[in-house]
Parts: C-alpha cells; structure tokens; sequence
C-alpha cells in the first residue's frame, strides 16, 4: 500500500511542482511523506502543526489541483499531522485532518497544540512592548543631525514616525555605508512611534537575531509561536537585511511575515548596506516587495553637517571647544559618522584626564596617531595631487573651467579615481572639482570607462595609476 501511495504522491508533486517555485517547493512539499491510500484518499504526512497550517493557508488550491488531476474528480486529502515526535520506545503520536477543516473547534485545538512550550509569551503585549522593543532611548531624531546627506531619509523617516503604516513610505528601506547612521535613524522612528499616543508594539530586530530565533523555532517545534509573535507587531525594524542572503527557508518566513504586515497596514522598516537593486542572494519576490515603498540612502556627510554634528556632540557633553579645533576635526575626519565620533570621544576624555582645555594644538598632539591612521586612507587631495602630477599639470587645473583637452582628460581620471576609491557622494565629488555638479561627475566616470574599452593603451595607464590608490586604501 506505501508503494502505492508513494507512487501517486510522485505524480502529485509533479503537478505542485509547476505551480510553485523552486524554494517553496523544497520547504514545503519534499518533507511530506505519503502514509496511505484507501480507495481516493490520500493521507500524507506532515511533520508539524504548523506545516499542515501552513499548507493549508497557502497551497490548499494548489494541493487540490493535483489530486483531482491524479485521483480524480473524487478524490481527497488527508493529513497526518505529528504532534509528539516520540522517542525509541514511544512511536510519534500524530492527529488526522480531513483538508480544508478549518471548525472551530478544530481551530482551538490547533492553536493549544501550537502554543504550547512557546518561547513567546503573547499572553500579556503591554508588557512585551517595554521588554522586546529593543530600542536604544539614545537614538531621537533631536540627536539626528540632518544635512545633504541624509535630508530625504530623515524627512521620510518623521513622516512615517508620525504616521506608521499609512503613509506610501511601507516599506521604509534605508541604506547605506558602515557608520553612517542607519541605525540611529530607524531606531529614532521607533522611538517616536513607541512613545507617541497610539500605545503600537515596536520591535527592533537585527537580521541576524531574526535568523536564530527562526532557527531555534524550528529545532524546539516552536515556529507557529514564531510566526505569531512577529505577525503581532505595529512597526517591525528589522537592521542589515542583507545578512538574509543565501538564507532560502527564513527569507520564505520572512516574505509571509512580510506580506501579513504589509496587506494589514503595519510598517515595515529595514535597514541594508546597498540599495535593493544591488543586494545578492535575496529571492527576487522580496526584492520587488522592498521596492513597493521608499528606498533612501544615506551618504558621507559633508563638511558643514560634520561641523554641525560635532557641535552637536559638545554640547550634549556641556563642553566648549574653539571653532578651529572643529574645523580642523571636520576636516581631518572625513570618513564616517562613527569614526568621527570615535575621534571626539577620545578628545574629551584626554582632555578631561589630563585638566587641560581643548586647543588645536592639544588635539593635534592627543590625535597624532589617529590622524595618522586616518590619513593614511585615499582622499580626494591624495588623488588630486597624484593626477595632476602624472599629467604634469597643478591641482588648480582640476578645479579650474578651463576646458583644454590635457586638464580635462586629467579631470575626468581624478574624478573617476575619486568615486572608485572614496566614500564621498557624486555631489560632494563634483565640489571638491570647482564646485561642479553629480552629472559632470557621472559624465567623467563614463567618458574615462569607455575609452579603456576602445583604447587599450590608455586602459594599462589607469591601471598602472590604480596601483598607489589601491595599496595606500589596503
């Protein structure tokens, strides 16, 4: 009879097979075992409570069209649903469901199963909400320094503070480089919605800690507590989506989590190191529902949102500090948010050690070797000087309007180097050069990529020149 059963299955999940994808298929159909066949019922086995609901919240159509094509116009399915997985001396215990019973009673009996031994405790949201929101209260849009940089991923971030899940920013994706504040941002909407009058459920959750807890769901037989638990939240940040790549069976959780929140007007804020457009190994399902909302980046600051953003940082530390010694900070520090922070802690504590008042030349002697390290990276001066010296010409000229063809091949080189090798944004590229706008910039990185394609002498010289850039940023 298993012979039997196993044969029809076979046809069966050739018919699943061309109506789901290739992931969905290997989470959800290959672990099903057939059990029996008595007359034109099938009965397959399904390892868990949560499997059969699964099957039957979102494949029963699918399920239906290949019994009816193998069994017959009378044919039927029947689930073995295993409760109690049992041990060498007991066998598993499992409870039988005719498909599409969805009684009451039988609904009941479903959630006791599901719920219990379960490592969340819905019993009590109120509480939950101060416990599992994982929010820093250090991170306010009021310590958000705004400026070029991050000006339309603020805006839209206090739009959606302010109204979650209504606006057209669902999902809100924020990206962008290490120490920029994507965190402090997405964190900063949280707070704001956690401590505004609508009492919603925020919970902040790294992609790495939403991997574990599936994967612990799945080794204690708890992910229909799981699912619950995160299908219960108001606002779900969830930080570095990117790390979910490669990840077949949680991105499939998270594409149904996804889908409950979203089609129930519940924000979804994610946080990644690049745009969707250029994030690896994620489904492409997921991918277009990231792009249903907004997508906004943010970029290195600039030189006055970094002035701004150490007066910021004094003021909150009640300290006083002379504007040359910010302006030479700013300067100096032109990497990140968090590295220039890194840089102002360390002054102020040295400061404070030694009962000296900050000066320059205190913060030059205290940071010696911090600046040192930080010089040592490729800036837009580094690559200004090393063209301009090649081509036999001054930094002047790269910055000047003439239009002679040696300076402006020269121009468009550096400005090529400038985006391969530095942080900096388009913008702030083009201002280094005379002030000049994003689209001279993207001109100059295209006129420089199409003639090492045509010219294969000049391809060698600039790989030639790569070589200083890339062992000074190494």
């Amino acid at each position: 009879m298993n012979s039997e059963a196993n044969a029809i299955w076979t046809e069966c999940l050739r018919v699943v097979e061309k109506h789901v994808n290739e992931q969905s298929f290997s989470t959800w159909f290959k672990p099903i075992i057939p059990a029996r066949i008595d007359g034109s019922v099938l009965t397959i086995q399904v390892p868990s409570q949560f499997f059969y609901e699964w099957l039957e919240d979102n494949y029963v159509e699918v399920l239906k069209l290949a019994i009816k094509t193998i069994l017959g116009a009378n044919g039927k399915l029947e689930y073995a649903v295993v409760v109690d997985k049992g041990n060498s001396q007991n066998q598993p215990y499992m409870v039988s469901y005719p498909q599409g019973v969805n009684s009451p009673a039988n609904a009941k009996k479903k959630e006791n199963l599901a719920s219990a031994h379960s490592p969340f405790d819905l019993s009590s949201l109120d509480e939950q909400t101060t416990l599992q929101s994982n929010l820093s209260a250090n991170y306010t849009f009021t310590s958000f320094i705004e400026g070029d940089c991050n000006r339309l991923a603020r805006s839209a971030g206090f739009a959606v503070a302010n109204k979650p899940g209504i606006t057209s920013f669902n999902p809100l994706m924020v990206y962008g480089g290490v120490g920029l504040g994507k965190t402090h941002l997405v964190q900063a909407i949280g707070n704001e919605i956690k401590n505004g009058p609508d009492d919603k459920f925020v919970l902040y959750v790294s992609s790495e800690k939403f991997v574990n807890q599936f994967m612990d769901g799945i080794k204690d037989g708890n992910i229909k507590s799981f699912t619950n638990f995160y299908m219960q939240v108001d606002v779900l940040i969830i930080d570095d989506i990117q790390f979910l790549a490669g990840k077949g069976r949680t991105q499939e959780m998270f594409f149904h989590i996804f889908n409950h929140l979203h089609q129930n007007k519940k924000q979804i804020i994610m946080t990644s190191d690049c745009a969707p457009k250029d994030l690896m190994g994620l489904e492409d399902r997921l991918l277009s529902r990231f792009k249903w909302g907004l997508t906004a980046d943010l970029q290195m600051p600039d030189f006055e949102t970094r002035i701004a953003i150490i007066k910021k940082k004094m003021q909150s530390e009640g300290i006083n500090i002379p504007d040359n010694v910010i302006e030479y900070l700013a300067y100096t520090v032109d990497t990140n948010v968090r590295e220039l922070e890194g840089v102002m802690i360390s002054l102020i504590a040295h400061a404070s050690l030694s009962r000296l008042e900050i000066s320059l030349e205190l913060a030059k002697t205290i940071m010696k070797n911090i600046v040192k390290d930080i010089e040592t990276e490729v800036s837009i001066e580094f690559i200004q000087q090393s063209c301009a010296d090649y081509y036999g010409i001054k930094v002047e000229d790269l910055k000047a309007k003439t239009r002679k063809k040696e300076i402006v091949i020269a121009r468009q080189v550096a400005m090529y180097f400038s985006k391969e090798f530095t942080n900096h944004s388009l913008k702030s590229i083009g201002y280094h050069f005379g002030g000049r706008d994003h689209s001279t910039v993207i001109h100059a990185v295209q006129a420089i990529n199409d003639l090492m394609e045509t010219d294969p002498s000049f391809r060698n010289a600039i790989q030639e020149q790569k070589k200083q850039f890339k062992i000074r940023s190494y």
